[in-house]
């Protein structure tokens, strides 16, 4: 039974004339790493939709498959596919649709008809689009524009994916079209169209691909099979690979909110079932996949209106995982459904922990994108997430019961060795946690504190939830001893001191003006009006947002080309929303520098050149990395049996690396 607070959520709604139980979705995510190579879905796809279906969602949404394999090659790692193989995608399909029925959930197959100007280049191939425009990758490629004959065909295909959907025991479909600036959506969009055949030219004329695919799907898997559409409402591009970010006003080149709403209208009409709504394209790539710099809830602005321009119901993503945004949302019909994405990769068990009023025990997303798309990206790994280690891999992941109880004993309150007293207490052990500062949280507390980064806030006081709940004993404000192990007889130790700051040997580095960035975050020393950021990797740079954004001037010198290019990778969507918060705040980025001294007026950088220049500073921050702190485990690791060393006391990487780093040191005691 809903909690009254959340009742609106847990309302059924339909679909055309299918029922869905409440009105959660999971929204649809590339599964990279879980496919075969057939293009089917692996056993670890099966075990990750489950997964969500067992947490009580309404309705799953999965990750795109391919209507067609010949058009344009794409690489089988990662890649669903109706059309590489028909029957094994069936027969892998049907055993996902018949266990997440199993659970009360329904389920959509997403289809795409292809990415066009922002596919990957393989080798010689080249790229098409609906028109010779430039390709998103590399602008100097011209792509190839499609043929009728090749349109035609990609009709048909959908046609035929949408037979083998049905056939594998798929609810409905969400048709992957004008969405985020793939092929569908270029064909619709002006600024990617040129073409002066019936598939080009006004906009009822720019829409003709989408309404033959759908007439196509409807006629091949019957008119009362529902087909929705991944529709972005709006594209938020100023100029060709170029955002615009929600703090700022620009005439839009691509799809305006207008435009968008006409669409939807014209569609609704021609037979869509509902309409999956978001933003964004691949030039403004950080709307479709919105950081930790947006606010939560982002396209509500969008759906608020869309909802007054269309009857068929209206679903939204877009940061929807706080559980008061999303009844919210509902209820004053901004929305009929929520999507979330990245919150149920951190939570399969969302909707049943609201649904239980449960609420603090949800595991937050972080909006990192580091184990989600940016892991697909750089291709580091099966998809899965920062937070939730056993995400995409929840079989072999799941935590069991311990067959012998032992006294384990973490030192250090940061994500890793919370992550690893949580693991360690689920599978039974006896477990006491040291931190040697009064605050559990370790670098968790100075990542929180900007406005951009309160999920870091909600992470820590989740592990706090959690600890306690699991009854681990916590002792603040005690620096470990070997002394104090002694006493102690502990079966295992697990070490996790964390890191602490790299700092530069250069004349007039000890001046009461410098500090760090942690300390400057924490709240020990205070910023003047003129700052100076040593290191341009991600904590630099986010010091430095958070510093402009209250009115300082500020100045980033980085010795490398460009900015957050050291350290663990930047996910691509965060990283260009960064860069373009930091020019939009008016933050000064000198590359290829480095810091030579501290004076009393402020520094000397100099240049690869041998240049030097002196920059006016009244406070100078230190950010140039992290290295581990290991004393206490090199003094402990020739006389203390089963002594295992996680997270940033291996290696200062990110926050995702030290929690899977806990979770698997516990995992195995």
């Amino acid at each position: 039974m809903a909690t009254r607070k959340y009742s609106k959520l847990f309302e059924p709604i339909g679909i055309g004339k299918v029922k869905i139980k409440n009105r959660i979705a999971m929204a649809p995510m590339a599964i990279g790493g879980l496919t075969t190579q057939e293009g089917g879905f692996a056993q670890r796809a099966i075990d990750y939709y489950v997964e969500r279906a067992k947490g009580g969602v309404g309705l799953i949404i999965t990750g795109a498959a391919l209507v067609d394999n010949e058009i344009e090659k794409l690489p089988t790692r990662g890649t669903l596919s109706a059309a590489q193989n028909r029957d094994h995608f069936i027969e892998t399909a049907s055993e996902l649709t018949q266990k997440v029925h199993a659970h009360g959930a329904r389920i959509f197959a997403q289809l795409t008809a292809g990415l066009g100007r922002v596919l990957f280049v393989l080798g010689d191939s080249v790229p098409v689009a609906p028109s010779a425009i430039p390709h998103y990758w590399n602008p100097t490629i011209t792509c190839r524009e499609l043929t009728i004959e090749e349109i035609k065909r990609l009709v048909i295909k959908c046609g035929d994916a949408a037979e083998a959907v049905k056939a594998a025991g798929f609810d409905g479909i969400d048709f992957h079209g004008l969405h985020e600036g793939y092929l569908v959506d270029q064909f619709a969009i002006a600024m990617f169209n040129r073409r002066q055949d019936k598939y080009g030219g006004d906009l009822k004329q720019r829409l003709t691909l989408p309404i033959e695919i759908l007439r196509e799907m409807k006629n091949r898997a019957g008119r009362d099979f529902p087909v929705q559409l991944r529709l972005s409402v709006k594209s938020y591009v100023k100029d060709w690979r170029q955002g615009g970010l929600p703090c700022e006003e620009f005439k839009e080149a691509a799809r305006d909110t207008e435009e968008g709403l006409e669409v939807a209208r014209i569609l609704e009409e021609a037979g869509f079932d509902a309409f999956d709504a978001d933003a964004g394209t691949y030039d403004a790539w950080y709307w479709a996949h919105p950081p930790n710099y947006f606010e939560h809830g982002c396209y509500l602005h969008l759906t608020e209106r869309l909802k007054k321009a269309v009857k068929v119901p209206v679903i939204v993503a877009g940061r929807m995982e706080l559980p008061e945004l999303a009844e919210q949302a509902v209820v004053e019909g901004k929305a009929d459904m929520v999507v979330l994405g990245r919150g149920l990769l951190a939570d399969p068990y969302w909707p049943n922990k609201v649904m239980a009023a449960k609420t603090k025990n949800i595991r937050p997303c972080l909006a990192c994108h580091q184990g989600c798309l940016g892991r697909l990206i750089s291709l580091e790994g099966p998809l899965s997430c920062a937070v939730n280690p056993a995400c995409g891999n929840e079989r072999d992941l799941a935590l069991q019961p311990a067959g012998d109880i032992k006294k384990v004993i973490v030192i250090g309150g940061g994500v890793a060795g919370m992550e690893a007293a949580r693991v360690a207490a689920i599978r039974g052990h006896t477990v006491t946690l040291y931190e040697k500062n009064d605050r559990l949280g370790g670098h968790v507390l100075t990542a929180s504190v900007p406005s951009f980064k309160k999920d870091e806030a909600r992470l820590l006081d989740w592990y706090k939830t959690e600890l306690g709940e699991l009854k681990v004993k916590i002792n603040l404000g005690k620096k470990v001893s070997p002394e104090l192990l002694q006493g102690e007889k502990p079966d295992v130790v697990i070490i996790a001191t964390g890191s602490k700051p790299l700092i530069p040997d250069v004349p007039g580095i000890n001046k009461e003006k410098v500090t760090t960035a942690i300390d400057l975050l924490l709240g020990k020393e205070k910023a003047g009006k003129a700052v100076v950021i040593v290191g341009g990797g991600l904590i630099g740079c986010e010091t430095a947002l958070w510093l402009a954004q209250q009115g300082k001037q500020v100045t980033i010198v980085e010795a490398l080309k460009g900015l957050m290019q050291s350290g663990s990778t930047v996910p691509r969507p965060n990283m260009m929303m960064l860069r373009d918060l930091l020019k939009f705040h008016k933050v000064n980025v000198l590359t290829d520098t480095g810091l030579f001294e501290v004076t009393d007026d402020g520094v000397i950088v100099i240049e690869k050149s041998s240049n030097k220049t002196k920059l006016p500073a009244d406070t100078v921050v230190i950010a140039v990395g992290l290295i581990p702190d290991r004393e206490l485990y090199s003094s402990l690791k020739d006389s203390v049996p089963n002594l295992h060393l996680v997270g940033d006391a291996v290696e200062a990487r990110n926050i995702m690396h030290a929690i899977w780093d806990g979770f698997e040191a516990a995992r195995h005691i």
